[in-house]
């Protein structure tokens, strides 16, 4: 599963604001927000943000890598 500190350098790398992933992923800025900071979050969410990523550029690779699809 993907963590927060993935998703923090995902949405950085894109040059995404927390508003920005959160209206792509269909949650809260505050969950994203939670969620990049170590909190707690149902694996539905993760996944949402993960798929927001993904389909925006990003690839996960293995537990702690992230990439930008070329």
């Amino acid at each position: 599963m993907v963590t927060g500190a993935q998703i923090r350098m995902a949405r950085a790398g894109l040059r995404l604001s927390v508003r920005d992933l959160a209206a792509l992923a269909k949650v809260s800025p505050n969950t994203v927000t939670r969620v990049e900071g170590g909190g707690a979050a149902n694996s539905s969410t993760l996944a949402a943000l993960r798929r927001a990523l993904e389909d925006a550029g990003v690839e996960f690779d293995g537990e702690n890598g992230v990439r930008l699809k070329d």
